[in-house]
């Protein structure tokens, strides 16, 4: 017992740092303004609560701000097969895909309690708001190698118990073999107006990159940032895809859901990505072709090269000359989670 509270001291304490953005990306300037008087407007950071495991102190991961119907085409869909599972009396893991890059959770007793996955990668460690009696994908963003899930309720007030927990292997089929099926974050299985979509803006494109720049300016062009949401955005918000395309405004964890949903379910390889911008929290995507392999943080092609991918600063400051070079400088960006 006592090993086991000293792993999952260590195990925890790492969660210290892991924040996500709950707004970001706004403008009001003109297209004149210095990258810097840009982000003043663009860029807020929001309250996150915190919960305690074992007597640690931890914050809860916070969102980043984040005719007739075209044929709809099969894309890769997640499942629970029961193959390999660990279960007790009040939750499930089934890990039976990892080597596609997921995996399947579930809390399956009644509880009105708060409920919480952690998944400890090689490199990373993540966490997860869970709804009792949803299975819910989790995808195992580090690659190769040793991973542990865990399932957590709360006790009472910031205090977590673990239910269950797995370790295992992963050996992904390819490497981007997480970053082509619905999960948490991306879930666009349950949104067939997204799919549906994306299948008219691609419609007769077979190279990858042709299909990111048609849903990258379909995004760009037809969506405007929410000021409103951004401002009163919680702390576990998650995009629901087919809702943000009817609306056309969001968060910047909006843009970039919605354009790595549309994107996979084209088959794209696609990672919404969240981290940092300047010194605030966003979300932004990465792509993958076979031409190129993963092109990090790319976001258009200007005829020369691809610029990065960040549809919501792109979007809500109208491709400023100095939005685009903000963005376009690498190092004003620094990836922490891959979803």
């Amino acid at each position: 017992m006592e090993t086991m509270r000293k792993y999952c001291a260590l195990l925890l304490a790492a969660l210290m740092t892991s924040l996500l953005l709950a707004g970001c990306g706004q403008t009001g300037g003109t297209p004149a303004a210095a990258p810097t008087e840009d982000l003043d407007e663009l860029m807020r950071e929001a309250f996150v609560d915190e919960y305690v495991l074992d007597s640690v102190d931890l914050e809860d991961e916070e969102v980043a701000l984040a005719g007739s119907p075209p044929a709809v085409p099969t894309f890769l869909k997640v499942s629970a097969p029961g193959r390999e599972v660990k279960k007790n009396n009040k939750a499930v893991i089934d890990y039976s895909n990892v080597k596609d890059g997921y995996v399947m959770v579930r809390y399956t007793a009644s509880t009105t309690k708060r409920l919480k996955a952690l998944v400890q990668g090689p490199t990373t460690q993540y966490q997860y708001n869970l709804t009792s009696g949803e299975w819910t994908a989790l995808p195992l963003s580090d690659g190769n190698g040793s991973y542990q899930v865990g399932v957590y309720e709360n006790v009472k007030g910031t205090s977590y118990s673990g239910v269950v927990a797995q370790k295992f292997k992963v050996t992904l089929t390819d490497e981007y073999a997480p970053f082509l099926r619905s999960n948490q974050y991306v879930d666009f299985e349950a949104a067939p107006n997204t799919v549906a979509k994306a299948a008219e803006l691609c419609k007769g494109k077979d190279d990858a990159l042709d299909k990111v720049k048609a849903v990258y300016t379909y995004v760009v062009g037809n969506m405007s940032y929410d000021k409103k949401q951004a401002a009163t955005v919680k702390s576990g918000y998650l995009p629901v895809l087919d809702t943000v395309l009817k609306k056309k405004t969001g968060i910047c964890f909006d843009y970039a859901a919605l354009m790595a949903g549309m994107l996979r379910s084209q088959g794209v390889p696609c990672k919404l990505v969240v981290g940092y911008a300047g010194t605030a929290y966003h979300a932004w995507i990465n792509v993958w072709s076979e031409k190129t392999g993963w092109i990090n943080n790319a976001i258009y092609f200007d005829g020369t090269k691809w610029q990065r991918m960040d549809p919501t600063f792109a979007a809500s400051g109208k491709q400023s000359a100095s939005i685009m070079k903000y963005i376009g400088d690498g190092a004003n960006y620094s990836a922490k989670y891959f979803y």
